[in-house]
């Protein structure tokens, strides 16, 4: 994995403007406001040049790893263990993928931050609850009523089987 972000930080544009080292530390700082859990941060940081999400495996923690990420303006950031996070990753791409239909092309890291930061902040003017149990949990709900099972086995059919009575055996059949 380390090869891949070496590739990718050499294609990176170089910083458009350095900040002075308080105002970059409290930059890098700003993105661990509101983790639970944080790492803690070298004191010499380069210029923040990307965010990089990853999931939470034990190799993407480790202190070698993180702190070659922070070397080359990299800040780690790790997907919740619970939660809707894939769901805000796809906001973030429908943000950035509008802003560029309608002709706008970030020339910064700064621009882009601050467009979602501006969209964040809307977003919790008028907070909407994620709610699991939404449209597409009752469309599947719907379906499953339109199903008709089969003697109990588990397995459905779309339409209802026609079913032919059989009668009972009650004990007599030896009698006549």
């Amino acid at each position: 994995m380390l090869w891949l972000v070496a590739i990718v930080v050499q294609s990176l544009p170089t910083p458009a403007r350095l900040l002075e080292p308080e105002e970059n530390q409290r930059l890098w700082k700003s993105w661990q406001k509101g983790l639970k859990v944080r790492f803690t941060l070298p004191p010499d940081l380069p210029p923040l040049r990307m965010l990089l999400v990853m999931d939470n495996l034990v190799g993407h923690k480790t202190p070698q790893f993180v702190l070659w990420l922070c070397a080359h303006g990299i800040m780690p950031l790790y997907t919740p263990l619970g939660g809707s996070w894939l769901n805000m990753a796809e906001s973030i791409q429908r943000i950035l993928k509008r802003r560029a239909l309608e002709g706008h092309h970030p020339q910064t890291t700064y621009q882009i931050i601050e467009w979602l930061e501006a969209t964040a902040f809307g977003w919790n003017q008028q907070p909407t609850p994620f709610i699991w149990a939404g449209l597409r949990a009752q469309r599947r709900d719907r379906a499953r009523q339109r199903l008709h099972s089969l003697g109990g086995s588990g397995a459905c059919t779309r339409r209802p089987l026609r079913r032919t009575i059989v009668p009972k055996n009650n004990g007599n059949a030896h009698a006549k």
